[in-house]
């Protein structure tokens, strides 16, 4: 069966799984110049140079898996050595140009870049060329091509340069860890750090005699659309397996905070969504005028999680979803003291198989936490129509919103770019990163367009028909 879209994915997958059986088992060595004991079968060198080189990607691999750099604050890493086959990118003349008489990129390039061969045949110096594409215009034969990097394709803020030994840069004070970078490197140069070793101490102290730590996951709405060649109620169960004490909707806490956010869009008259982390991180870094419009509601994850440990001083608790910016968010002071570990949907199935769990054999659990408002959160529009209930249920009915749900990075900046010059006619900006929504990050197994589908199909089961009678419940 198939579980991931790419055969990076697994890669990284079988790395997660090895280095999470060897902690199981009380074998993993913080030696990894030791990586026989933990190389990864099929990991064989089959593109590098040679094993060495392989051998040495996959130690930087293990690192990231056992947390990585420590020091970098930021949750994405580049693997310096694995990032070396891209091109380095710009405009390049191509075999397609054929040495015509014309010339007409030179006459149109404002930095003389262009020299020309014996054979007519165009060279573009790259210390010159300014990046304009003037040249590309002109061309009749389309024989000059703008090559850009898969990461710096992806990542639609500009956060990704190229060092000087051609390996890609990320600029910190820019990125936004939403991982889109991770997800379409083609060599799985960029990934997301892990802490699945420290959710294994977690679970194994909880194991011991006379523990009073009872270990909580809490698993966001896009988990319903993962998984898929098992029961959700299978996943569920095989949570339990793994040893979670309970098992509980990051959902329950989106209907909190629709709830909160309509209240509080109707006493202000203009608010942003503070559910994506890597939204609210691009408002703080790319429009921090900005900043003050960001509803001052936690993430469904924090809520959910304060509530847990409002009523649970032993609890510990962990995030489980799509998201790796989530990863950046549990960092933050006021979110830090209610959710302890955040994973993704990857490094939860390597959680399965490094403890052998067919889930598939498991019997269904249940998971009935949240409304088929809570659960919408996770594709793009969800939380809109979640705020329009919540301004319904409290009788705002007097408020007139006007939302507009910004599907990717670049619809969000479009968005805020126009309210920074108020000239955005709406009140309620829904800011999602991913595009899709939740259901597109980083951190899913599959990006199947079907998972729009299996979310609102299981937004729907929901008993709770009303964002009122889920909070009552609690």
């Amino acid at each position: 069966m198939r579980k991931f879209d790419t055969k990076v994915q697994h890669l990284k997958y079988k790395v997660l799984r090895e280095v999470a059986r060897q902690e199981w088992n009380d074998t993993l060595t913080e030696n990894l110049l030791d990586i026989p004991k933990i190389i990864v079968p099929g990991t064989e060198p089959t593109m590098r140079c040679c094993v060495y080189k392989e051998r040495a990607i996959l130690s930087e691999r293990i690192k990231l898996a056992m947390g990585g750099d420590r020091s970098n604050s930021n949750v994405i890493e580049v693997i310096n050595i694995a990032c070396d086959e891209c091109p380095v990118g710009g405009y390049e003349v191509t075999s397609a140009c054929r040495g015509c008489l014309a010339h007409r990129c030179e006459d149109v390039c404002p930095k003389d870049a262009f020299s020309f061969d014996e054979n007519h045949v165009a060279h573009i110096d790259k210390s010159k060329c300014i990046e304009c594409g003037l040249c590309a215009k002109a061309c009749p034969f389309s024989a000059i091509v703008h090559r850009i990097r898969p990461c710096q394709s992806a990542c639609k803020i500009n956060a990704i340069s190229i060092n000087d030994d051609f390996s890609a840069k990320i600029d910190n004070g820019a990125c936004t860890s939403c991982g889109a970078c991770v997800y379409q490197c083609p060599f799985g140069a960029i990934s997301d750090k892990s802490y699945i070793l420290d959710l294994i101490r977690m679970l194994k102290e909880s194991f011991k005699e006379g523990s009073k730590t009872e270990v909580y996951a809490v698993v966001a709405p896009t988990i319903s659309s993962q998984f898929t060649y098992a029961k959700l109620g299978q996943v569920i169960t095989g949570l339990k397996e793994l040893g979670f004490h309970t098992v509980m909707e990051a959902a329950l806490g989106a209907d909190m905070v629709a709830q909160a956010e309509s209240k509080e869009l109707a006493e202000k008259g203009f608010i942003t969504s503070s559910c994506c982390p890597a939204f609210v991180s691009y408002i703080e870094k790319a429009f921090p005028d900005l900043t003050p419009y960001i509803s001052h509601n936690m993430s469904p994850m924090a809520t959910v999680s304060k509530y847990i440990k409002a009523r649970n001083e032993n609890a510990k608790v962990v995030f489980i979803g799509p998201c790796t910016a989530k990863k950046m968010e549990i960092k933050k002071a006021d979110v830090s003291k209610y959710v302890d570990i955040a994973i993704t949907f990857e490094e939860l199935q390597a959680l399965f198989d490094s403890r052998d769990i067919d889930i598939t054999t498991l019997e269904e659990g249940e998971l009935d936490n949240a409304s088929y408002f809570g659960r919408i959160f996770a594709r793009c529009g969800g939380l809109s129509e979640a705020v329009a209930e919540g301004l319904k249920e409290q009788g705002f009915d007097d408020f007139e919103l006007k939302p507009i749900s910004c599907d990717g990075i670049e619809a969000c900046r479009v968005a805020l770019l126009k309210k920074s010059k108020n000239l955005l006619d709406a009140n309620f900006i829904e800011g999602m990163a991913c595009v899709g929504g939740c259901i597109g990050g980083a951190g899913c197994l599959t990006h199947s367009p079907k998972n729009r589908v299996h979310v609102e199909l299981h937004s729907k089961q929901s008993k709770d028909k009303t964002i009122s009678s889920a909070i009552e419940k609690i």
